[in-house]
Parts: structure tokens; C-alpha cells; sequence
């Protein structure tokens, strides 16, 4: 059974990514607003994570209905778990505040927009995915369970796959050689140094 500490900690994690998330989808409608603008997901993949992140923890914490996938892990597990949870919500943070008012969650190019390559997209492409992917090795870590622990892994991982591809093409299309050389410098998930 999961210490409770860890499970108040997982929500606790989930509570602040999502106002860091709230914040800047706040801007991003404004914004979309402003221009007269209708947002449209790129593909519906998008709303597969929150399965992973949200509904399906919340089945494990608030019913018995998972608990045939219970797992016992050391205590040290859930705090390194912790640990990698804290550093995956300050590297959400960070990507979205060093992109600011260029972010959107959906595929697009702002209207004069630069291509961002200082803070965390120094050595990432895509420092947000990382953070996600990040979260999704601390939740078995803080879940213990086989279904709830590996539910973000399982959700996010097919959608980065198609995601990210999309999202390359179109930075490719808008900034040609300049997004080509950022590319060769820097990492797609992991910090790419030298």
C-alpha cells in the first residue's frame, strides 16, 4: 500500500503543475481572443495524458478497484520519487515561462514569433515533453500500483510520438535554417552539451 505522504505529495505536485498550466493557458486564450482565433487540437491524442495523470490516480486513491495492482516499494523510493517530481514541475514551469506569450498547446507559429533557444530550449527542444516524461518516472515511484504508477508513461508516451514529429515540421517550415542549426545543437528530450 502507498504511505499516504507520497500520495498527498503526488496530488500535491499534480494541484501545481496544473496552475502553472492554468496560467499560461490563461494568456494563451486572451491571446486567441484578441486575434479572433478558435483553438483546435492537432490531433486527439492531446487529451490522452489526462487520463494517465489525473483520472486514473484518482480511480486508485478514491477506490479499491485498482488495488489487485498494488506494489510495495522502500520508503526511499517514493522520496527519490518526490525529488524527480519536484524538479519535473520546475522544468514545466521554467519551458513555459521561458517560451511566454509563445506558448500554445496546440501546433502554430505566433504571428511574429522568434524561435526561442535561450533558458531550458538551450539544450532542449522540447524541455515541456521532458518534464512530462519526468513526472511519468515519478508516479510509480509515488503510486504504487502497476495500473496507477505507469498510467502517465502509457498515455504520454503515444502521444509525444506523434506530437513531436508535427511540432518539428512546423518550427522546420517557419524558421528553415535557423530552427535546422538549433536542431543540430541540442537534444529532443535530453540536454544535448558540447
Amino acid at each position: 500500500m502507498t504511505p499516504p505522504v507520497f500520495i498527498v505529495a503526488y496530488f500535491t505536485g499534480f494541484i501545481v503543475a496544473s496552475a502553472i498550466r492554468l496560467v499560461y493557458s490563461r494568456e494563451y486564450r486572451r491571446r486567441i481572443r484578441k486575434e479572433g482565433k478558435r483553438p483546435t487540437p492537432d490531433t486527439p491524442l492531446v487529451y490522452l495524458p489526462a487520463l494517465g495523470f489525473f483520472i486514473v490516480p484518482l480511480i486508485f486513491v478514491l477506490t479499491p478497484i485498482l488495488s489487485f495492482a498494488d506494489y510495495a516499494l522502500p520508503f526511499w523510493a517514493g522520496l527519490a520519487g518526490t525529488g524527480i517530481f519536484a524538479l519535473a514541475i520546475w522544468l514545466l514551469w521554467r519551458s513555459h515561462a521561458d517560451l511566454g506569450r509563445y506558448f500554445s498547446p496546440v501546433i502554430e507559429v505566433v504571428e511574429g514569433q522568434r524561435l526561442v533557444t535561450d533558458g531550458v530550449y538551450r539544450r532542449v527542444r522540447h524541455p515541456m515533453y521532458t518534464a512530462h516524461l519526468l513526472w511519468g518516472v515519478s508516479q510509480p515511484l509515488l503510486l504504487w500500483n502497476w495500473v496507477a504508477g505507469f498510467a502517465l508513461l502509457a498515455t504520454f508516451v503515444p502521444f509525444i510520438v506523434v506530437r513531436m514529429p508535427a511540432e518539428e515540421r512546423a518550427m522546420r517550415q517557419q524558421f528553415g535554417g535557423e530552427y535546422e542549426t538549433y536542431e543540430a545543437r541540442t537534444g529532443r528530450l535530453l540536454p544535448r552539451f558540447g
